[in-house]
């Protein structure tokens, strides 16, 4: 049974992405993602302003009267969520946890698959991966989905991505929507990641999520802090006034940041970032337009 706080925040976080789904979103994940083709339906006779290169001349010759094919989108999808559950995502010094951001993230597009009669499934992962959902349709998968996020307490604290991608790889047989939502806190060489990368982003179309909280970058300046490394447990007393020490962290998360964006550029896959102290709605929005643009 969830505590009560526990389960007032999943019921307010599972009411606003659904809100959003339905009224801030709903023509763009349409546009943005496209179904596996188009599909014959029926033929309805000819109407002033239908393209001619739609009659269908064997049934026109057949009544003596102009007759139509009509064609629907081969819709249904399947969208899959590798959510990154490590205790890195435990932080956040704004308004929210990065795990909460992750949440809503993942509710938003979980909503926005059902509400177009796509499945959804997720996929959580720390160190190996912890829990597999397989992908349904309905509301009620939604709710299991984020009560999962917040509740599951992975073993390991640490992160594998690789990991997390060769077992979709193994599981998800027919192509699916991917979104590997992470704050990619984690050093990584070249050689780890990207051949699970790639192999990922051919057989699936592969989007990156990152989460991240703004003092991560940048060391608020409140003198000495006793800072404890979430997923290793290493403790360290930290000047934060100090500017070397300082530096010396924005040199750290700036080589992080520019391995994981070199490795995701040569597979092809998109970023999307997203941050404790905004909304999810603009970087969405900014994503969701640009890929419609090209589809």
């Amino acid at each position: 049974m969830l505590p009560k706080e526990l389960y007032t925040k999943i019921q307010r976080l599972h009411f606003r992405t659904k809100y959003l789904a339905n009224d801030i979103f709903a023509g763009q994940y349409l546009s943005a993602f496209k179904g596996r083709g188009m599909e014959f339906s029926e033929v309805r006779e000819y109407q002033p302003g239908d393209d001619v290169r739609d009659i269908d001349w064997n049934v026109s010759a057949r009544f003596g009267r102009p007759f139509v094919k009509i064609f629907h989108e081969e819709r249904e999808l399947t969208v899959i969520l590798l959510l990154d559950l490590s205790a890195s995502n435990r932080f956040g010094t704004r308004k929210r946890f990065k795990r909460e951001v992750i949440a809503e993230v993942a509710g938003l597009l979980s909503f926005l698959a059902i509400r177009t009669n796509d499945k959804v499934g997720a996929i959580l992962f720390s160190k190996e991966v912890d829990k597999f959902i397989p992908p349904q349709k309905g509301a009620g998968h939604v709710w299991r989905l984020i009560k999962e996020i917040f509740s599951f307490n992975p073993p390991s604290k640490t992160t594998d991505i690789g990991a997390a991608l060769d077992y979709l790889n193994r599981v998800i047989k027919r192509r699916a929507i991917v979104f590997l939502i992470s704050d990619f806190m984690v050093r990584i060489s070249e050689k780890d990641l990207i051949r699970s990368l790639m192999l990922t982003s051919k057989k699936h179309d592969l989007t990156a999520l990152k989460v991240r909280d703004p003092a991560e970058k940048s060391l608020p300046k409140v003198g000495y802090v006793r800072m404890k490394d979430p997923e290793s447990g290493v403790v360290a007393m930290v000047n934060t006034n100090d500017g070397i020490v300082r530096k010396k962290w924005e040199v750290m998360i700036e080589e992080v940041d520019s391995a994981i964006l070199k490795l995701l550029n040569k597979s092809q896959v998109p970023l999307v970032e997203f941050s404790t102290d905004g909304s999810v709605v603009e970087p969405l929005t900014a994503f969701f337009h640009q890929r419609g643009m090209y589809c």
